[in-house]
């Protein structure tokens, strides 16, 4: 522009000087002046050129100075302090989406979002149930926020009830073109995913997808996703409520950071641009320009290492901690430092299992002292809470409510009316709160651990039963003196005459049962053991009990694994050979059947053919007890079967066995008895059980080293009128006087 008004100028001058001269030299002058400009115009192009220069140099000068001296203090402050209106906001909020079965994924939820509001960062939880994606998800890309997903992980790898929705809805958008694969850019998240290890293959898969069906939309993963483990054995740090709190510190540490602008820690390599932040003279951090307005995406070679929770022992701090970008021929070392530290961490989980050996040994490994205790501080506090005396570090025991019933002379429970048992001198107790069902019945709510086999420290079954007998005389202690209770009942309660191996979990799978029977036997203490059907061969191995169950659910594979949510895969077959090996056992044997109205009622024909498999000696019918509302079990009032009902179903299935019969009644547990036609001995019943008789026995088959057997015909008693099917008493033992609970709460605890 500069150089053609000048060209102008001169042109112009040229004019005005020949405006005397005649106007046929004019024509020549103006031909002479357009021949020199154009030999000379590499002189005219400089000249414009330069000072084209001279004017931009000036005005970025100006620009520069004016720009830079208020911006620098300014960032640092709004950083710093926060509170100037034209400060930078980094973190406008924290949104905790939580999906929840038994809540505690929803305690965690609650938990974290008191800690950030400590930090002065709003919060907010959610239920995923009550959350629409497809609406809202895409506004949290640009509203700066930071989303928490805590899922767990439920039956065959599914997401939770409330949590359905949700995971449908993320699985189908990360493959869906029409949402794209950026369809979550810029949305800032961490997963923290609750499991159980012992289930094989379906252990926390629904954080790992979620985790990964937002990393495929282009969301921005800002610390490496949590898991937290169920099984004591195998959790990282000892509990899941210990995962969550190594995780959580973590979160909340990365949070404070990204609140404050700053970068994925220790992202410094040159190779990335250089350092992140410069050094003042005076010592203050400025944080570049634009450059720092967003937190650092991370590179995707760094986001597919976080796609494990393994980073702390993985080899790899060092690494981690420079934030260098993984060089394409380090990738194969990197990798075999993962797969090292995984194989070590498998064979130190490996070196604390301990199986159950074919004799019911003990199976001791050299690092037994190392395995961690069952019961962990949180399971102890719950269970003391819900009234159990724990012993050791995986036993407990616990007053039936049948044992008070009877001390006040309220009645006893089914046991006593079908078999004779004193419930208020019958102590219930396991030497292992651990299970291998989680079924949708279960009255402890599950807060008993669950697992496969042993694989925790082991307490000797000398100090169980010691302290089993001193915990349980303790509780009746409790009831001296109280209104109601019998002196003469106080004094017999506290000599415990049985033992009723059912208080919860797997007694089974402790490793030392048989220990455990034979010294019960010792001192004249009947032993009654229930096993949930999926070990067989410890079944088989099992040294005679007084009476010995195998709980039967459900008779088909596909309402048993809809119950009792069984964690073996091979829960069929194990369950089918637990019914053959009781079928061998020659003492005295039943199946326990539990009614769920509109579950397991209509397969009688299935329940007939599973009989015929263990042939046992009594079969025992009860309407299932509603333990009041749980969020593990979708379980309601209206599954409880009527009393009618149950009475119904059980005439069905007498008339299907022929070698079976119906031989007593306890309403009040909504309960029935049948029996084999071999205990009924020209006319009458004879279930009850003659104790002094049996530990008679036991001790001959101990003396002989098990070459004298007997049969469970062998120690029976008379079976009174009162307990019969039919009589007018329903099985309430008539010594007794009847009492009606009203308007007070129902005590649910008890066999």
């Amino acid at each position: 522009m500069l150089s053609l008004i000048f060209v102008f100028l001169l042109f112009a001058g040229r004019v005005s000087a020949s405006d005397a001269k005649v106007s046929q030299d004019e024509h020549r002058h103006t031909e002479s002046f357009l021949t020199s400009l154009w030999h000379n115009r590499l002189y005219l192009y400089s000249a414009a050129a330069l000072v084209f220069g001279v004017w931009f140099s000036l005005k970025v000068a100006l620009k520069k100075k004016s720009f830079s001296k208020p911006v620098g203090p300014w960032v640092y402050k709004a950083v710093q302090n926060n509170d100037r209106p034209d400060s930078v906001e980094y973190v406008s909020g924290v949104k905790i989406f939580y999906g929840s079965q038994t809540g505690t994924a929803k305690g965690f939820a609650k938990e974290l979002s008191e800690e950030v509001k400590t930090l002065g960062i709003p919060v907010e939880v959610t239920d995923m149930k009550d959350y629409d994606p497809d609406d809202r998800l895409a506004d949290e890309c640009t509203s700066k926020s930071v989303c928490v997903f805590l899922v767990a992980t439920y039956t065959d790898g599914q997401p939770t009830e409330n949590a359905e929705w949700f995971c449908k809805w993320l699985e189908e958008a990360s493959t869906d073109f029409r949402y794209g694969k950026t369809f979550l850019k810029g949305l800032r998240y961490a997963v923290f995913g609750l499991g159980h290890s012992v289930y094989e293959g379906h252990y926390n898969t629904v954080g790992t997808n979620v985790d990964k069906w937002l990393w495929m939309l282009s969301g921005m993963r800002i610390m490496t996703r949590g898991e937290g483990d169920c099984n004591v054995v195998k959790s990282r740090n000892g509990s899941i409520q210990a995962d969550y709190q190594a995780w959580k510190g973590k979160f909340l540490d990365r949070l404070q950071a990204l609140a404050k602008g700053e970068k994925k820690s220790g992202n410094r390599d040159s190779k990335t641009g250089g350092s992140c932040k410069n050094q003042r003279e005076d010592g203050h951090v400025v944080e570049e320009q634009e450059e720092e307005a967003a937190p650092q995406e991370v590179s995707s070679e760094e986001e597919l290492m976080e796609s494990s929770s393994d980073e702390d022992e993985s080899g790899l701090q060092d690494e981690k901690k420079s934030g260098s970008v993984v060089d394409m021929e380090d990738l194969g070392n990197i990798m075999n430092s993962m797969k090292k530290a995984k194989s070590k961490e498998e064979g130190r989980g490996g070196g604390q299992m301990v199986k159950l050996s074919k004799l019911n040994g003990v199976k001791k490994t050299e690092d037994e002292e190392e395995r961690r205790e069952m019961i962990t501080p949180a399971l102890r506090e719950a269970l003391t809470k819900q009234g159990y005396k724990l012993i050791g570090s995986h036993s407990g025991v616990k007053l039936c409510r049948w044992t008070k019933s009877m001390l006040r002379g309220r009645g006893g429970c089914y046991k006593h009316t079908f078999y004779g048992i004193e419930s208020h001198r019958c102590m219930e107790t396991t030497p292992s709160l651990a299970c291998a069902n989680k079924c949708v019945f279960c009255w402890r709510h599950h807060t008993n651990p669950v697992g496969t086999e042993w694989r925790w420290k082991m307490d000797p079954a000398e100090k169980i039963l010691q302290e089993a007998v001193e915990k349980h005389q303790s509780l009746i202690r409790q009831f001296r003196g109280v209104p109601g209770v019998k002196p003469e009942r106080y004094e017999e309660g506290l000599a415990v005459k049985h033992c009723a191996l059912s208080l919860v979990g797997e007694p089974i799978m402790y490793p030392e049962i048989n220990t455990f029977i034979r010294l019960l036997h010792s001192q004249r203490i009947s032993s009654f053991l229930v096993t949930n059907a999926q070990f067989p061969e410890e079944i088989r191995t099992l040294v005679p009990v007084t009476q010995l169950y195998v709980s039967v659910d459900a008779s088909t594979r596909d309402s048993l694994k809809k119950i009792d949510r069984p964690l073996f895969k091979d829960f069929w077959p194990r369950f089918l050979d637990s019914l053959k090996a009781l079928g061998e056992k020659r003492q005295r044997t039943v199946y326990r059947l539990t009614l769920v109205k509109a579950w397991n009622v209509e397969e009688m024909l299935s329940y007939s053919e599973l009989i015929s498999v263990g042939q046992p000696d009594f079969i025992e019918v009860k309407g299932v007890t509603y333990c009041g509302e749980s969020s593990a079990s979708t379980l309601t009032m209206a599954n409880v079967p009527w009393h009618q009902e149950v009475v119904a179903f059980v005439q069905q299935l007498a008339d299907m066995l022929p070698q079976y019969e119906i031989a007593c009644e306890h309403e009040h547990s909504n309960c029935l008895l049948i029996a084999h036609t071999k205990f009924k001995v020209a006319g009458e019943w004879w279930t009850w059980i003659d104790y002094e008789r049996f530990q008679e026995l036991v001790r001959a088959h101990e003396e002989s080293g098990g070459q004298r057997s007997f049969s469970a015909l062998d120690y029976t008693a008379k079976t009174p009128s009162w307990a019969l099917f039919g009589a007018s008493e329903q099985g309430f033992d008539p010594t007794d006087t009847r009492f009606q609970r009203r308007n007070k709460t129902k005590d649910i605890s008890g066999c």
